[in-house]
């Protein structure tokens, strides 16, 4: 049996960071070889020297909306806030409510004076609600005036421009946070790149709410993962399985791009275009087939996130880098500093 405090670390308050590095790339990088458990300490902008013509990195290129909603009910007036998590098709979407208790079928609620209204059309499993929105007009540039960029939880400060919890390669609208291993990355660094031979692989996977959603249950194999949509297109998958021909690297940007990439993968380490929905649930003991490397950030304590980085580099190398991380002041989770894994 494999038990959550397994996954636990003393962390520094003081130590999460709350706001973004000043520029994107001078953020701190901790290369970790999985084999040995050696540590190098960078800067995220000398990723290239760790880095060979030849690797991919497969980006998720998917963008956060302004998912959060603050509004009131229509009858009573009452203060209601809403996180949209998942679209289940023409203005209707899968929310999370607070509070949510008395949102019956039927509720109606109001957002922006009026611009954006809502109505509770079902209730689905873990409280969440099916609402409809009505509106006049391109319900995203409403949402871009009505909605909050949905900070996770831990993060107090106010995000002073909203493109810094995108990343530069975003493309598709419908995460609720961000694939915050892509954060480090410039256009400038990811031409230096491409000029020095390393490719790039494009998927989508939307990042939902669950995300942050702590794992309850002592023993870990009782957790129920969330599940996200994810696409993945004949192209990066051509970039993708030539690397693997070719014998280069294929480096996930992300515990989302990995999670996408191990859903899709044969025995063979081959991936094969695909959408739909994956709530794989990494944690050691698995056996990767598809990638050789992973960028990713500093993750909470006992989180699913922890576990999938863990079943890659080992938990006693992870735990140990993590100590080092927190003796050398690193930033953690979302805003914070990053590491290589190798």
């Amino acid at each position: 049996m494999m038990i959550l405090k397994d996954f636990y670390y003393e962390l520094p308050h003081n130590l999460i960071a709350q706001n973004p590095a000043q520029k994107r790339d001078m953020s701190r990088l901790l290369v970790l070889s999985k084999e040995t458990g050696q540590i190098t300490h960078l800067h995220f902008q000398d990723i290239k020297n760790s880095l060979k013509p030849g690797d991919c990195l497969v980006i998720n290129n998917t963008r956060v909306i302004p998912a959060r909603l603050l509004g009131q009910r229509e009858d009573t007036g009452g203060k209601i806030e809403f996180v949209l998590l998942k679209k289940h098709g023409e203005d209707l979407w899968e929310v999370l409510l607070k509070p949510g208790k008395r949102a019956k079928q039927g509720s109606r609620f109001v957002f922006g004076d009026g611009l954006l209204k809502a109505e509770v059309i079902d209730i689905l499993e873990e409280g969440n609600r099916l609402v409809k929105f009505y509106y006049q007009g391109i319900f995203e540039q409403i949402l871009d005036q009505v909605g909050i960029m949905p900070l996770p939880p831990y993060i107090s400060a106010k995000l002073e421009d909203r493109e810094r919890y995108q990343t530069v390669y975003s493309k598709w609208n419908g995460s609720a946070a961000a694939p915050t291993a892509g954060l480090h990355f410039t256009k400038e660094l990811m031409e230096e790149l491409r000029q020095r031979g390393v490719m790039f692989a494009e998927l989508t996977l939307h990042v939902g709410i669950g995300t942050f959603r702590p794992v309850k249950t002592e023993n870990i194999l009782e957790h129920h993962m969330h599940s996200e949509f994810y696409m993945i297109d004949q192209k990066a998958c051509d970039i993708i399985n030539q690397t693997k021909i070719r014998q280069g690297r294929v480096i996930a940007v992300g515990t989302t791009s990995c999670r996408v990439l191990e859903t899709v993968s044969t025995e063979d380490g081959f991936v094969h275009p695909k959408a739909g929905d994956t709530d794989i649930f990494i944690y050691p003991g698995y056996r990767f087939k598809s990638i050789d490397g992973l960028i990713t950030n500093f993750h909470l304590p006992e989180s699913t996130l922890l576990m999938l980085v863990s079943a890659f580099a080992g938990r006693k190398n992870v735990l140990s880098a993590y100590e080092e991380a927190i003796r050398l002041q690193y930033r953690f989770f979302s805003f914070g500093d990053a590491m290589l894994i190798l």
